[in-house]
């Protein structure tokens, strides 16, 4: 699926090392450093080698002799490897051509010519990540495997697909847009514009946060490609032509216009020798001229408006007003100003202690930021953007003077050292946290720049912009002023776009799309429509068809590991409670969690738990209030975060486990600070201020309000789950369209001391330690001291606690559920529907759970998520 994609700080892996000493080793990165400038292997001559000590990795830069593409290996010593290919996708207009292509060129290819080689793969692999996806300027294709035979497969399978794609005219149908009888068996039924990424788009744009978004890029970036919509606008796409889809294939899908990236711990010569043997042999270089230029500076701001549907389930429905004002930047390649403008932007919109959460978010002009907000780096040129949604439109001047102003506040004033130093220890965190997908992450992390030209190596040495930062910051302490002054204040190149609700929107939508397809209707002659009616009919057969698969590539029994690997915990308790301890190689970080029971809870109470989740650790505790409490969260841990978890069994479907989970991680240095955090929010929570619970409020509703048109078939998913098991039915409690509406009545409430009163009742059931067990995963070296840290933050929360009636078993069984099949149906002011059907068959451990999956395979229901 089309997205816009926003550049990550890549997170850590897996480290590997000696079962006891741990000690830190980086095979694959040490043989990498091995390979020197000018050498060749198999047709790459290398350009760069460099040790990335900060990511445990060594980064090998090479470009292919004959075509130019470009390419870089990260070796690290991680199991889970990673390729992905991406192109410099430029369209001069929105007819989608880069997203249809994405789609197209998945539909079979030379030498595996099945239709949907990438869903067939899915029983035949044993991947950990299958994905495609177009930015605005790029459109990429990654895959990750532990596997080695699997990564060959892989590999085949996504050379041919990108490089050799089919391209067949009835793919281009299916995928990108067609006329079709509305039934395709009845030659009579109206014809209709029908196509994947037609009604994919549809639903992308009555997202009104989506809208807005793609409104602002083509406004603050006029003259070139991010002036269209790369995902295609609906009623552009029907203007793309079939020969139009190849001739951008044959340009843009070039060696020449290629950026490959590998990861991981499998050599680099085998995965470049089939590169070549497969793909880049067969290609010479070409001048793809698929360059950015830079967006012309404009001489004076300017202002525009657009208009969205209305949204029925709004905070408040008279204030639906979205107003940003949007500055464009530097070019993204500039590695250190890049890193700059990024943290620049954290300190002026990131938590409550920043200055524009204080001037826009607290005085609840609006219900939240608008939906870009923030520094951008996924263009040729980066922007910064700031303003609100939900606000009356009466505000929109006092909005602007509050943005200006707050500029000159913080040119002024400047931001508190204690901000700045959280922040960088943020930046510390992320460096060292040890993910399952980072591999993904860095690939997604150096996409853009690399994109124009940026080096990505450079991207990697996060710590040398660092180290400069503060070398910048104590030769200049007004070094963040002058860069406000400069990027901000003093720039000229500003867009304030504001965008209001128009109740007829949706009928001058499906207006236009009716012109645009009586238009297209009137230029067909009989013999057109007869053509259109069997064309349609060949479709239909061919999409009934059972599709030989045999072409491609499955693993066998033997390319398997007989074994998987085993991680050791110790079972042990602190003060009572039971406590999970794992000696891991975390790279200095403690991470603990803690599972506080839901089963005492009463049951008026359950529609709050996810409310009283969102807030408990951002009122205050102790003798802090929420503003100092996040600040030492920032200063101390890597986040404090609390959610709703229904664990469903994995033998019996009628039972399940119900709590929330307490999550958070922190420096080892960090922590009796990160207990001391915690304990205060066990035992003295502050959920007396009406003024922050009313903004949080706000923005939790807006923020799930506004989640709907993206994620419906999410919702439709968890609504027809609840009336199948037990654990459905609180999902849907918890995080269906039964919570939507709730949140919405709080929201709407002009009185919150109900939701007052009712939040230290629910704190008293879960965070008891009577109901809790814990989980802590650290280095050896730190395990005896992070136990003794953890008891002695039990004994502090039990010491406070009172007493209360026994805490029923983990396990729930509901012995009175029963199961039925019933239709719902909510009304959404959205042009696209989204439709579950769920069945209830059998447990995760039930001998018919493989034979289910293969059906659910064969059904489609277990689609990968090919498209994001």
């Amino acid at each position: 699926m089309f997205r816009q994609t926003k550049a990550a700080l890549g997170k850590i892996r897996h480290l590997r090392g000696e079962q006891r000493t741990w000690r830190l080793k980086s095979t694959s990165a040490e043989t990498a450093l091995r390979y020197r400038p000018g050498q060749r292997i198999h047709g790459f001559t290398v350009k760069e080698v460099a040790a990335v000590p900060d990511l445990f990795l060594t980064a090998v830069k090479l470009t292919h002799d004959r075509t130019g593409a470009q390419y870089l290996h990260a070796a690290r010593d991680d199991s889970n490897n990673l390729f992905s290919v991406q192109f410099r996708t430029t369209p001069l207009d929105s007819t989608g051509v880069p997203h249809i292509l994405e789609h197209t060129v998945l539909c079979g290819s030379e030498k595996f010519p099945c239709r949907d080689p990438f869903f067939k793969m899915l029983n035949r692999s044993l991947s950990t990540f299958m994905n495609a996806f177009t930015a605005s300027d790029y459109t990429m294709y990654p895959f990750s495997t532990q596997n080695g035979k699997d990564f060959q497969n892989l590999l085949s399978v996504y050379l041919d697909a990108v490089f050799f794609p089919c391209l067949r005219e009835q793919d281009f149908w299916q995928e990108g847009w067609r006329l079709e009888n509305e039934d395709p068996t009845d030659p009579n039924s109206p014809l209709v514009f029908k196509g994947v990424v037609f009604n994919e788009m549809k639903g992308v744009f009555s997202d009104n946060e989506r809208l807005y978004a793609q409104h602002l890029q083509n406004k603050l970036y006029p003259d070139h490609t991010y002036s269209v919509v790369s995902g295609g606008e609906p009623l552009a796409i029907p203007d793309l032509t079939w020969e139009q889809l190849k001739r951008f294939h044959a340009t843009h899908y070039h060696p020449s216009n290629a950026r490959f990236f590998t990861y991981g711990d499998l050599p680099l010569e085998q995965h470049l020798k089939q590169i070549e043997e497969e793909a880049l042999s067969k290609f010479e270089r070409i001048d793809p001229n698929t360059d950015v230029p830079p967006q012309p500076h404009w001489s004076s701001p300017r202002e525009d408006h657009v208009t969205c549907g209305p949204d029925a389930l709004a905070p408040d429905p008279s204030r639906q007003n979205t107003l940003c004002v949007s500055f464009l930047l530097g070019d993204i390649t500039d590695t250190f100003e890049g890193f700059t403008l990024g943290l620049l932007s954290d300190l002026m919109i990131s938590g409550p202690n920043s200055p524009f959460y204080k001037s826009l978010i607290e005085p609840k002009i609006g219900t939240d930021f608008s939906s870009v907000v923030g520094y951008d780096g996924s263009t040729k040129e980066a922007s910064f953007s700031i303003g609100l949604q939900g606000m009356a439109e009466e505000d929109t001047e006092r909005v602007k003077r509050i943005i200006s102003q707050t500029m000159d506040d913080i040119i002024e004033t400047g931001f508190v050292e204690e901000r700045i130093e959280a922040l960088l220890h943020k930046i510390e965190i992320q460096m060292k946290h040890q993910s399952t997908n980072f591999g993904l992450s860095l690939a997604s992390y150096v996409a853009s720049s690399w994109n124009h030209g940026g080096d990505p190596v450079q991207l990697l040495q996060i710590g040398d912009s660092v180290a400069k930062f503060r070398r910048a910051l104590a030769e200049n302490p007004r070094f963040l002023q002058d860069k406000v002054k400069h990027y901000f204040k003093e720039n000229t190149h500003r867009l304030t776009l504001s965008m209001s609700p128009d109740e007829a929107y949706l009928e001058k939508q499906a207006k236009a799309e009716e012109e645009k397809l009586q238009r297209k209707i009137q230029a067909l002659s009989d013999s057109d429509r007869k053509e259109i009616y069997e064309k349609g009919l060949e479709l239909l057969a061919t999409q009934s068809e059972t599709q030989d698969a045999s072409c491609l590539p499955a693993l066998k029994v033997c390319d398997i590991a007989p074994t998987i690997p085993v991680t050791p915990v110790q079972i042990g308790s602190a003060g009572g409670v039971p406590v999970q301890y794992c000696e891991q190689p975390t790279n200095g970080l403690v991470y603990f969690r803690a599972m506080c029971s839901l089963n005492t809870l009463p049951e008026d109470l359950r529609l709050y738990v996810p409310l009283f989740c969102s807030v408990v650790t951002r009122m205050g505790s102790g003798g802090l209030d929420y503003r100092q409490q996040a600040q030492q969260m920032d200063l101390r841990t890597g986040g404090m975060s609390v959610s709703t978890e229904v664990i469903p069994d994995s033998t019996e479907l009628d039972v399940y486990e119900q709590g929330v989970l307490l999550s958070s991680s922190c420096l080892e240095r960090n922590l009796p600070h990160m207990f001391e955090l915690w304990s205060d929010i066990f035992n003295s929570p502050r959920f007396d201020d009406e003024e922050r619970l009313r903004v949080l409020v706000m923005r939790s509703a807006q923020e799930l309000a506004n989640g709907i048109s993206y994620s419906g078939h999410m919702y439709a998913m968890t609504r027809a789950g609840c009336y199948l098991t037990p654990a459905g039915d609180l999902q849907e409690t918890f995080g269906g369209m039964e919570q939507v509406k709730f949140m919405k009545r709080i929201a709407e409430m002009s009185d919150l001391t109900q939701v007052i009163r009712t939040l230290p009742r629910i704190k008293k059931h879960l965070l008891n330690p009577d109901n809790m067990r814990c989980a802590v995963n650290t280095t050896p070296q730190k395990l005896s001291d992070s136990a003794t840290q953890l008891e002695s933050f039990i004994k502090d929360v039990a010491a406070n606690r009172k007493e209360r009636k026994p805490v029923r078993p983990n396990i729930i069984e509901e012995q009175n559920f029963q199961p039925c099949q019933m239709k719902t149906f909510f009304q959404m002011p959205f042009p696209v529907n989204f439709v579950s059907e769920n069945i209830r068959t059998v447990p995760f451990s039930h001998e018919d759970y493989g034979p289910q999956l293969s059906a659910d395979a064969v059904l489609g229901t277990v689609h990968p998520a090919r498209h994001r």
